[in-house]
């Protein structure tokens, strides 16, 4: 590969995003902070791209694609969109999409498909090979996102916090976390910002103990209720593959696969991102 053109490609989450620099035959990896317009201002999102995306770009960028949590449509992006332009002044494009158009672009390339996300949120939609026509829309972190990561690690802390868990796990959770306890849970939940990043930390915690019945019961059961919720209500998904991006549906493949075994569904890609296919999508479309 070696594009006449450079291109920055970034799949951002809410609690960090993953970048890509393409220019002549260099492809440059690297992180950031999660950027999210419905926590963030513009002048927050410049601050991050000051400092954590600008320093990695050693040239000119021509074209910028940036797929983001909180970007349904232009008036909602308008804080991400206004400071990648205002950072980045000579770009010749600048698109802001969704990230669920970044995940169905990056596991379907052009073939349509049924597309979900399972990282620290949830979301779901069907694609064209083009774009995203139907979503079945999540309510967000205290509504909704059910089989997410901060819905299982808020399940998970509200089951501790109930005296809920088998004694064997509730002491591994309290080794595990000594400062858990209902004042400092309830101060994360309310009163700080990101609740959302707060209980999807716990995931970790569910990882490392997944074999346990009552997590792997519980993590099976949330899938389940995603499914349930979501996919189902799609009529494309009796027919088309449905893929997942995210974090949380990557390390648990085994349960989400089964899940969706049970429901008769055909299972496409699961990736933890979807950031190569995008670099494919976009090369492609822009060489065109």
């Amino acid at each position: 590969m070696n594009l006449e053109f450079s291109l920055l490609i970034a799949d951002s989450g809410s609690t960090k995003t993953d970048w890509v620099y393409l220019f002549g035959d260099s492809k440059i990896h690297f992180q950031s902070s999660g950027l999210n317009p419905f926590y963030q201002s513009k002048e927050e999102v410049f601050k991050v791209l000051e400092q954590e995306v600008a320093p990695h770009i050693s040239g000119k960028v021509d074209y910028i694609f940036f797929y983001g949590a909180g970007c349904a449509d232009a008036a909602s992006s308008k804080p991400i969109s206004d400071a990648l332009s205002q950072c980045f002044t000579d770009t010749i494009e600048v698109e802001v999409a969704s990230d669920m158009l970044g995940a169905s672009r990056g596991l379907c390339g052009h073939e349509p498909g049924v597309v979900c996300i399972l990282g620290t949120g949830a979301n779901n939609a069907v694609y064209d090979g083009k774009y995203n026509i139907r979503s079945v829309g999540s309510l967000g972190f205290w509504l909704g996102d059910e089989g997410s990561g901060s819905y299982l690690g808020k399940k998970l802390v509200v089951h501790f916090l109930q005296k809920e868990l088998p004694e064997d796990l509730s002491l591994r959770f309290a080794d595990s976390f000594p400062e858990i306890n209902r004042l400092f849970v309830l101060d994360k939940a309310y009163k700080q910002p990101f609740p959302n990043r707060f209980f999807a930390a716990f995931t970790r915690f569910i990882g490392q103990n997944v074999t346990h019945p009552f997590l792997n019961e519980m993590i099976a059961a949330s899938f389940a209720l995603f499914i349930e919720k979501y996919v189902l209500k799609h009529p494309e998904s009796k027919t088309l593959k449905v893929h997942f991006a995210g974090s949380v549906a990557y390390f648990f493949k085994e349960i989400l696969e089964n899940c969706l075994n049970s429901k008769g569904l055909m299972i496409g890609n699961i990736v933890k991102a979807p950031m190569e296919g995008l670099i494919h999508y976009h090369t492609v479309t822009q060489q065109k």
